[in-house]
């Protein structure tokens, strides 16, 4: 085992959420989700809510981006860190079952890890561009 996959710095355990959500690897996800993590995605995305449990988030977020859409990638490029707080930005990838449509927007991450694990999350994301690839028409 490396020390990247062991570590318990912040930014090494934002990364692995981020390796095991590319490979769909719930258990790998969940095992960097506090058994108590707030998880909110955000109002006017198609998940808006805030979700509890390592359960909750890949079952409620995960599942449903898998069932809804192609290929759904985050794709982390820069890591702002301070302390527990990690920042990313990043890219959202994908094509939408329903329409065909695909995105390609930024979004913000932010995170919180304590023990080695995420607490919270926080997403910030041009909604318009996802509801607009599901079909939605926005006025």
């Amino acid at each position: 085992m490396t020390d990247f996959a062991i570590s318990t710095a912040s930014a090494d355990v934002v990364r692995r959420q981020y390796l095991a959500s590319a490979t769909s690897d719930l258990a790998a996800l969940r095992a960097t989700l506090a058994p108590d993590v707030e998880w909110t995605e955000m109002a006017g995305f198609p998940l808006a809510g805030t979700y509890r449990t390592p359960d909750g988030v890949t079952t409620n977020v995960m599942a449903k981006l898998a069932a809804d859409w192609d290929d759904w990638t985050a794709h982390d490029d820069t890591y702002i860190v301070d302390g527990e707080n990690v920042a990313v930005l990043a890219r959202y990838t994908a094509t939408n079952k329903a329409t065909g449509k695909a995105i390609d927007v930024r979004v913000a991450h932010h995170f919180v890890v304590r023990g080695g694990q995420i607490v919270r999350f926080e997403q910030f994301v041009d909604t318009a561009k996802v509801r607009e690839a599901m079909g939605e028409h926005l006025s």
